[in-house]
């Protein structure tokens, strides 16, 4: 049987006219329904549920619809939504944090941490009804999840400036006290005693905030991912759903085989994995989890993709990871894509570009000539980048 797969996706909310972003979550969801729209932290994203799907194509047709019905809503008060690890044009003094209890304690205690909580992300769940072994496979997929970060790299812009970075959102998301790689556990009981001993410790109020690259779900039966950037493509949401879902099935196979392995010991090189893969996307090299070396990304993504072949061909989704990985190849990280257009025009466009491809369409909206915006690297002089089409029309004088 098929095992069942979801996704939760993350959205900043951006003024659609400046592409700042605006705390209005709570004015959408009015119009949104609860069982699928929720609110974050901030009150400039809002959080989408999938239903509970077999098929990648009955995930792709659910986004999709997902995505509509919330581009629609943010519509009818001038705003636009965008699934990226993070906005060009954020500022902290934009937004403000969502009421209730659990939200003001988290901005009481983690301070500038929970302040420039500006990022969006992908989680996937995957159906794993044992917990006992959702805590083994754990360990059994932590060292792939980088690659899955490197597709899904879309924010390589901090306040205004070019951070270097593919996923800058990972380097915001490491700062929390449980975030990164889970470690490897013997079984949920072990797991168990470790969460109770971090929220004993006062650093954490409740299991909800175990932010491990990927957890066994706190309400849910269920493995859940948590490492990738959000994704403008819905596309890229299939990819990675599809491939964490091969990688789950893959390591469940090898567990409950007689001589299944026992844990190598491999965890100190998983953080540097994933800061190679924030670092680069796919433009650049990754760690190779079989010899842990560097080397090119579409290497490393082809090693992935013959390793989980057996259980994508077994799921039937072989032919559509398979494509959808090579066109993700050929294109590029969403971080290369916001980048160029940043380069080649401004801020202002790379957003434009963002909300078009949250919205499915990879051509954004041609906009007047404005005044140039500004773009700025860490530690270099602010450079101003004119619009693209007001350097052209002056080039005609």
């Amino acid at each position: 049987m098929t095992v069942r797969i979801g996704v939760e996706e993350e959205f900043h909310i951006v003024e659609v006219e400046t592409g700042r972003l605006a705390p209005r979550a709570n004015t959408m969801l009015e119009k949104l329904p609860a069982g699928t729209f929720t609110t974050e932290l901030q009150q400039a994203t809002v959080e989408s549920n999938s239903g509970v799907h077999e098929s990648l194509a009955g995930l792709y047709d659910d986004v999709i619809n997902t995505r509509r019905r919330l581009d629609a809503t943010a519509s009818e008060h001038g705003l636009a939504v965008v699934a990226a690890g993070t906005v060009p044009l954020a500022r902290t003094q934009d937004t403000r944090p969502t009421a209730g209890r659990r939200y003001r304690h988290m901005v009481d205690e983690y301070r500038m941490i929970a302040d420039e909580q500006l990022i969006c992300g992908t989680h996937v769940h995957v159906d794993v009804p044992d917990r006992d072994l959702a805590v083994r496979l754990m360990c059994e997929v932590s060292p792939w999840l980088h690659v899955l970060l490197a597709l899904s790299a879309s924010s390589p812009f901090w306040l205004g400036a070019d951070t270097g970075y593919a996923s800058w959102r990972t380097m915001v998301w490491q700062r929390w006290p449980t975030a990164g790689p889970p470690g490897c556990f013997a079984d949920a009981a072990e797991y168990d005693a470790a969460v109770r001993c971090l929220i004993d410790s006062g650093v954490i109020s409740d299991a909800g905030m175990i932010y491990h690259d990927i957890r066994p779900s706190a309400h849910q039966r269920t493995l859940e991912l948590r490492i990738c950037d959000a994704c403008p493509r819905p596309e890229t949401v299939v990819l990675v759903a599809g491939l964490y879902r091969a990688l789950v099935t893959e390591a469940r196979e090898r567990l409950e085989a007689a001589d299944a392995p026992a844990c190598a010991g491999r965890h100190e090189w998983l953080r540097a994995a994933s800061w190679r893969a924030a670092r680069s996307g796919l433009e650049g090299a990754l760690i190779d989890p079989g010899t842990r070396h560097e080397a090119p990304a579409a290497q490393v993504v082809r090693r992935l993709l013959e390793r989980v072949r057996p259980a994508l061909e077994a799921a039937g989704d072989w032919p559509t990871v398979r494509d959808l990985a090579e066109r993700a190849l050929a294109a590029g990280s969403a971080a290369h894509r916001m980048r160029r257009t940043a380069e080649e025009d401004d801020l202002l466009a790379c957003t434009d570009l963002a909300i078009a491809e949250t919205r499915g369409d990879d051509h954004p909206r041609r906009r007047p000539a404005a005044p140039a915006r500004h773009l700025t690297s860490p530690g270099r002089p602010v450079v101003a980048r004119p619009a693209k089409a007001a350097r052209a029309r002056t080039a005609g004088r």
